[in-house]
């Protein structure tokens, strides 16, 4: 089986290309875009592996909760492949692949929402298995529900912008690895089981996941949680 896989959720782009359980990435830290490293990544990562597009037999994208214009590129460029290919794609939560890429087996995942909030869940990780223990969510990070288990570690760059409020939910934290981001390879990593077992949905069907309703805040808003004019 051959996977594409595609992660634009966060600053940190990649694009990773799984063979029977073998995976190669591209990625790179783009603050400001990216959107044109995409399909040259894939043709990079096809001609390394010495196949062709046509080979590949299904697609997975970070489906979010992230920033909206990453999500829409990723669904996007999956969109297209895949109809034009004509394959199923699995969109993946990003949380979950940001707890897969910290390895760590209790993981409490925080990426900074802006708009003073932060996107956060919890998750139990065992190999490529990852169990949610409490689900994504969309919240300033003081009110920010902590997760139930002892210690663990908090990974995601809502760590680097609200690490002390953070902290001061869950006291108990064993680590926090701010620098951890979601991955295409852990996003393919996730997604290749649900491939195998046929679960893959048409592209039509392929949507992002926001979490988030809003996507800006009104001035009165923004004052309300603390942000400036």
């Amino acid at each position: 089986m051959r996977l594409l896989a595609f992660e634009t959720a966060t600053r940190r782009l990649s694009v990773a290309l799984w063979q029977d359980g073998e995976l190669i990435e591209r990625a790179e830290d783009l603050p400001n875009g990216g959107s044109d490293r995409l399909l040259p990544w894939v043709q990079q990562l096809l001609a390394e592996a010495g196949i062709s597009l046509k080979q590949i037999d299904g697609i997975a994208f970070g489906a979010g909760p992230g920033g909206f214009t990453g999500l829409r590129l990723s669904c996007g460029v999956s969109q297209g492949l895949a109809y034009g290919l004509d394959i199923p794609v699995v969109p993946v939560a990003t949380l979950e692949a940001l707890a897969l890429a910290a390895a760590e087996p209790l993981v409490w995942a925080v990426l900074d929402a802006r708009m003073n909030e932060v996107y956060a869940a919890a998750y139990a990780v065992a190999g490529d298995a990852v169990s949610e223990l409490m689900a994504p969510i969309c919240v300033p990070p003081a009110v920010a529900p902590a997760p139930t288990f002892s210690g663990g570690t908090g990974v995601g760059d809502g760590f680097a912008t609200y690490g002390d409020g953070l902290r001061a939910r869950k006291p108990d934290l064993a680590q926090v690895r701010a620098d951890v981001y979601p991955t295409a390879a852990a996003v393919a990593r996730l997604a290749a089981p649900v491939f195998a077992r046929g679960a893959g949905v048409p592209a039509a069907e392929a949507q992002p996941i926001y979490v988030r309703d809003k996507v800006a805040l009104t001035t009165a808003e923004r004052l309300a949680r603390g942000g400036v004019r």
